[in-house]
């Protein structure tokens, strides 16, 4: 993406939003992202119809010797036959399905909407398939009819789409976003007086995904249930390298690492001399989400993007009702909530799942381990964030699970994070690679060196910046850093002719006695060491005569401002 490029899309984010965080005032984040996110997949669909009835159009009425669309003028007696011709044709629904284009039904269409929206309330604003008068009710009703249209028509959509009567906002709140989204070329766009080359979908995808991240730090802790940081999705996504497979995540949230394993095939396409578009068809989607609201924050992210997916047949919780029961996947990544206390139930008792051991009834990070281990394929990869005690604790059966799974030569890395990284917590985190397979292990064009025995650790936890005061988070440089770490360690000579080498204070390669040195405790600290010290030459005795001068004379500083300050309160009446 192109500077140019980059601007329009701070200038669009800036400006939908300003708009959109103007509900503010009458809903809480966690309703109106509902009404905004439901609008941007409204005009989404809605404009990638056009498109392809725009594509249609031409396709019909200009001569092709190879083109089956055809339509010639001189098959009708009259330019009103052959409009009229045209018109019935362009609402023929195959041509839309043949292109993977969502059907959308006239009273659906962005156009519609808004010429409908901008009416008087009780105005007739067309009539239905019988002839009779529609009157508007609300603005909220127009727009949940057209999603009521739009799952009618599209069944890989149904219970989806969130209606938005119930939150009761305004006419003229909703009309006001409406002419706001509507007033934004997201066909064909233009900047500074430059045609750009961003797709319709491309740009509602960057900005379902930027208001995704804005809902969050909105809604603080509830709201980062179901948002994880894109730099960390990122690295995980860089890490893993999910080129072709399936693609399994039991805690999905809004799908992100669905949507950066997608980017992650179009950024790697020159470099491995594939076809993006064609690459992706060897990806599978599969996910899972408890929340109601948020499975279908996911299924509507994966539909503005054209991402196929298989999100089980309703939202369920993983541990009891497994949606995806058979499935072994190549690729298992997940972000869930950290030390879930309330996740037991008494029919967990003997799960096949725990082949590791039991998981403590008050805390889940085991268990999710190892249901993502299930549904691992014999030779795929895996990475879970997790809290920080993960890697030490030894409370109800926790370290005798860790040891098992180190045992087994499971664990493949360890990637300490800093501080601050997430919207809805403090709590320090990690990332855990797990794999079955260190001997053999197969990347898209290359096979892996022999890892057997062998468990990295990386501390990143100096790593990153702090892109306001609250949060950090990694740059471009930092993700690289890491993730070729992981790739010399795990290809040997083959990376890029380079040898893996372990780094003081950042990596070391650590052997099973190494581990059972520091009785199966994982934190990378206390395997890659602290980074040397350069020498200033300064005697040590000589260094510390100078420091203690000069804090004797800090501390005479320090005391005649206390005595002027003491001074001054006294003449404000405030001696103590």
């Amino acid at each position: 993406m192109n500077q140019l490029e980059q601007k329009f899309l701070n200038n669009l984010d800036d400006k939908l939003w300003k708009a959109a965080d103007k509900l503010r005032s009458s809903l809480d984040a966690a309703n109106y992202k509902h009404i905004v996110l439901g609008l941007i997949f409204l005009k989404y669909v809605s404009d990638a119809f056009d498109e392809r009835q725009s594509e249609l159009k031409t396709l019909f009425t200009q001569k092709d010797d190879n083109d089956i669309y055809y339509m010639p003028r001189d098959h009708y007696h009259s330019e009103e036959e052959y409009q009229q011709a045209i018109n019935d044709e362009l609402e023929i629904l195959d041509y839309y399905q043949e292109k993977n284009v969502f059907w959308v039904p006239k009273a659906a269409r962005w156009l519609t909407i808004r010429s409908a929206a901008a009416q008087a309330i009780g105005a007739i604003i067309w009539q239905d398939e019988q002839g009779q008068d529609v009157k508007l009710r609300s603005v909220s009703w127009l727009i949940d009819n057209a999603f009521d249209d739009i799952e009618k028509a599209n069944p890989k959509l149904k219970g989806i789409l969130n209606r938005i009567g119930q939150y009761q906002l305004d006419n003229d709140k909703l009309l006001d976003l409406i002419n706001t989204f509507s007033d934004t070329s997201f066909s064909q766009p233009e900047y500074q007086g430059e045609t750009l080359s961003l797709h319709s979908k491309d740009i509602l995808g960057h900005v379902y995904e930027y208001f995704l991240g804005q809902f969050a730090l909105a809604e603080g802790k509830q709201g980062g249930q179901y948002y994880t940081p894109k730099s960390i999705v990122t690295l995980i996504v860089e890490m893993l390298q999910p080129y072709k497979g399936r693609v399994y995540d039991p805690a999905m949230g809004s799908g992100g690492f669905f949507v950066s394993s997608e980017k992650f095939i179009e950024q790697h396409a020159q470099e491995k001399h594939y076809k993006a578009s064609e690459q992706k068809k060897h990806i599978s989607i599969y996910g899972q989400e408890s929340n109601p609201t948020t499975w279908k924050l996911a299924a509507m992210n994966m539909a503005i993007r054209g991402i196929d997916f298989n999100f089980g047949k309703k939202n369920a919780d993983s541990f009891l009702d497994d949606q995806h029961p058979d499935l072994r996947a190549d690729f298992v990544m997940a972000n869930p909530p950290f030390n879930i206390k309330d996740w037991w139930h008494a029919s967990l008792e003997h799960d096949v799942r725990w082949q590791y051991g039991t998981p403590p009834q008050g805390n889940a990070n085991f268990a999710w381990m190892q249901h993502m281990l299930h549904h691992l394929s014999p030779t795929g990869s895996m990475a879970l964030l997790l809290a920080n005690g993960s890697m030490s604790s030894n409370t109800n059966n926790e370290g005798e699970i860790r040891k098992n799974l180190i045992e087994k030569d499971l664990v493949e890395c360890i990637v300490a994070l800093p501080g601050q990284l997430f919207t809805n917590t403090q709590i320090p985190a990690c990332i855990w690679f797990l794999t079955k397979d260190k001997k053999n292990g197969l990347s898209l064009d290359k096979k892996k060196a022999n890892r057997a025995g062998k468990t990295l650790f990386i501390d990143a936890r100096n790593l990153g910046y702090m892109k306001d005061r609250v949060l950090r988070d990694f740059s471009d440089a930092d993700i690289a850093k890491i993730t070729q770490t992981l790739h010399a360690w795990q290809q040997g000579e083959n990376f890029a002719g380079q040898a893996y080498q372990d780094e003081k204070g950042f990596c070391f390669s650590a052997e099973l006695k190494d581990i059972q040195k520091h009785d199966y405790v994982l934190t990378p600290g206390r395997y890659v060491g602290a980074v040397e010290q350069e020498d200033d030459g300064e005697p040590f005795s000589d260094k510390m005569l100078r420091l203690t001068t000069q804090l004797k004379e800090q501390f005479a500083q320090s005391a005649v401002l206390e005595s002027e300050i003491r001074k001054n309160l006294k003449g404000l009446g405030y001696e103590f």
